[in-house]
């Protein structure tokens, strides 16, 4: 069997060919992996300055009940109203 520079050159560009599409595969596969990892940090982040906001409501809140003014109730507005905005939008899935 006679193997020919045409065949080799053949069998190369075969094998370029198929390393870019694996390559573009695995590209492709490691972006998806990379985006579910970023997702679900995001939304533990998302959790956790939840669990934040709640428990600094709680303090000016009882700041509030000792009697303090002035920007703890500013504070405490606000931070209402942020919060019912937030409950009250679209979360995309």
């Amino acid at each position: 069997m006679y193997i020919s520079i045409e065949t080799i050159n053949d069998l190369a560009k075969l094998l370029g060919s198929l390393a870019v599409i694996g390559g573009t595969i695995l590209a492709v596969y490691k972006f998806i992996q990379r985006d579910k990892r970023q997702g679900k940090v995001i939304r533990d982040m998302q959790e956790e300055q939840t669990l934040l906001c709640y428990g600094i409501k709680a303090c000016l809140q009882g700041l509030v009940e000792q009697g303090c003014d002035g920007p703890v109730h500013d504070a405490l507005d606000k931070l209402d109203k942020h919060l019912n905005k937030k409950a009250h939008q679209e979360m995309p899935e």
